[in-house]
C-alpha cells in the first residue's frame, strides 16, 4: 500500500522558513498541546472541519497525500529554488509525528537536488530523530522552556527527550538554528531569560532566535469550537524583548528577534 501523510497546507513562495524562496509542507498532527499554538488545526492527525463564521460554511482541513503527489507539486517551482537558493521546508504540526513518511519525502527531494529544511519541536524517539536529520540541510529547532515541569505545564510533555535530541542535532548536524517562542506569563520574564541562557551555555549554544508571541491564530480556535487561553492578550513586539535579549547577549549568546 502506498504510504500517505495528512497535510493541511502547502504554502508556496515563502521567504521566512529558510534561505531563498521556499515551499513549506505543513504536516497535520502534533504530540504537543502548546496552549498558545497558532495553528490549532494542525494538532489532530486526521482531517477535521473548521466553521468559518464569515463565509458561513465548513472547511475541511487536512488531506492525505503521497510522496509522489507532494514532490510533483514542489517541483513546479524548481526554477524559483534554483534562482534564489531556496528549497522545501517541512513544518506542522510536528513533522516527526509522521516521521516515516517525512523521511521518504526528504530522500526524494534530495535525489532531485532540492535544499531541505524542517521546523521541529524535536519530540520523537532518538533513533527516529537521528535518521530524520540525516536528510536535512537545515534544522530549525524550537525550545519552549528550560524547566521540564514548566515545559509540561505549557505543552503537555516534559522536555528531557527534546533536549537530548537537540544535543544530538548540535553534535551531528552542521546547520541547527535554535529558536525560542516567547509567550506572555509562561517564559517571558528576565528570570526565564537567565534560565534559558544557562541551559544554552551548558549546551554550547552560541546563537538563538527569539520568536515574539503573536495572535495570528486567535480566530481559528472559535472556528474549531475550542477555548483559547490567551484570548485578547496583546502580542509582543521586537522592543518588548530588549531585556530578554540583553540577558542572552551578556551570557555571550548572539540573539536575534524574528
Amino acid at each position: 500500500m502506498t504510504k500517505k501523510a495528512c497535510i493541511f497546507n502547502i504554502q508556496k513562495f515563502s521567504i521566512h522558513d529558510g534561505p531563498g524562496i521556499r515551499t513549506v509542507i505543513f504536516f497535520k498532527g502534533c504530540p504537543l498541546r502548546c496552549y498558545w499554538c497558532s495553528n490549532p488545526e494542525s494538532q489532530l492527525r486526521t482531517p477535521e472541519e473548521m466553521w468559518d463564521n464569515q463565509k458561513k460554511k465548513n472547511t475541511v482541513v487536512g488531506e492525505f497525500k503521497t510522496v509522489d503527489e507532494i514532490v510533483a507539486e514542489v517541483m513546479k517551482d524548481e526554477p524559483f529554488y534554483e534562482e534564489s537558493g531556496g528549497g522545501v521546508t517541512l513544518s506542522g504540526g510536528e513533522v516527526l509525528y509522521q516521521a516515516e513518511f517525512a523521511i521518504e519525502l526528504l530522500k526524494e527531494l534530495q535525489k532531485k537536488g532540492i535544499h531541505t529544511a524542517c521546523e521541529t519541536t524535536g519530540f520523537a524517539k532518538k533513533e527516529i530523530f537521528q535518521e530524520f536529520i540525516k536528510h536535512l540541510d537545515l534544522i530549525f529547532f524550537d525550545v519552549k522552556h528550560y524547566d521540564s515541569k514548566r515545559h509540561r505545564d505549557g505543552t503537555g510533555v516534559p522536555n528531557e527527550l527534546i533536549l537530548d535530541n537537540l544535543k544530538a542535532a548540535l553534535s551531528e548536524h552542521p546547520n541547527v538554528v535554535v529558536r525560542v517562542p516567547i509567550i506572555p506569563f509562561y517564559n517571558d520574564s528576565l528570570e526565564d531569560a537567565k534560565g534559558f541562557a544557562k541551559l544554552f551555555n551548558d549546551m554550547g549554544i552560541t546563537s538563538v532566535e527569539l520568536l515574539p508571541f503573536h495572535q495570528f491564530g486567535e480566530k481559528k480556535y472559535s472556528y474549531l469550537n475550542r477555548d483559547y487561553k490567551l484570548q485578547d492578550i496583546p502580542q509582543l513586539h521586537t522592543e518588548d524583548l530588549d531585556g530578554f535579549r540583553d540577558v542572552f547577549l551578556s551570557s555571550t549568546i548572539d540573539c536575534k528577534v524574528q
